[in-house]
């Protein structure tokens, strides 16, 4: 992903909401994308970011109702460090939400890295949906004796 632009400034807070559509073409999910007041994005750089969570999070497209993604920098933008802040929640139908916060030195590699965490984390939960207590084990397979 190439760099992008965001500016530290004190600039009023920074809020975006869009909302994708389903293949079948009803509401699907909601990305609301904001920042704080340390923080001032452009359009191109939202519209990336929108682009990037459709990419990476469209398996689970349908399963989810909403997608809040808070950018914030710690620090008040007068440090070195990892001072930058992408706090991801996603809120799957009929399930708790979730949230992952990833810290890093530019907002790039704060909101790839939050990115990754929420995609591992709702694959390790959709991937445990379909594991249903009392299904097949390996004690139901037949053993060289019955063959």
């Amino acid at each position: 992903m190439p760099n992008r632009r965001l500016t530290l400034s004190s600039h009023v807070p920074l809020t975006v909401t869009a909302v994708l559509a389903s293949a079948e073409g009803n509401q699907a999910m909601q990305i609301h994308i904001s920042t704080d007041r340390n923080l001032h994005g452009d359009a191109e750089l939202i519209q990336g970011f929108e682009t990037e969570l459709e990419s990476k999070l469209a398996r689970f497209s349908d399963r989810l109702t909403r997608l809040d993604v808070h950018l914030s920098d710690e620090m008040g933008g007068g440090t070195d460090g990892e001072d930058l802040r992408c706090v991801i929640e996603a809120f799957p139908v009929a399930r708790e939400p979730v949230v992952v916060t990833n810290r890093a030195g530019s907002v790039d590699d704060a909101f790839n890295g939050a990115v990754s965490r929420i995609e591992r984390v709702l694959a390790t939960l959709y991937s445990r949906a379909g594991h249903h207590k009392g299904g097949d084990s390996i004690r139901h397979l037949p053993s060289d004796d019955d063959r």
